[in-house]
């Protein structure tokens, strides 16, 4: 019983904390979250994409060195 009580406290000290904060400084708190999230693909598949990008990239080199 006393982890829900912790626990509702918690969120109540979290919602009235944001509650009191200026409009503004919200506003430009989730900008700023909003501009330092990684990129799509990274967040939704890991490193995956990018290590296909660079594989996909150094082939195109390669190919293109070859035409000589």
């Amino acid at each position: 019983m006393s982890a829900v009580n912790d626990y509702v406290k918690y969120i109540t000290q979290t919602i009235t904390k944001y509650i009191d904060q200026p409009k503004e400084e919200r506003k430009k708190m989730r900008k700023e979250k909003k501009e330092t999230r990684e990129a799509f693909a990274y967040r939704w598949f890991g490193i995956l994409p990018y290590i296909i990008m660079l594989n996909k990239g150094k082939r195109e080199k390669s190919y293109k060195g070859n035409d000589k």
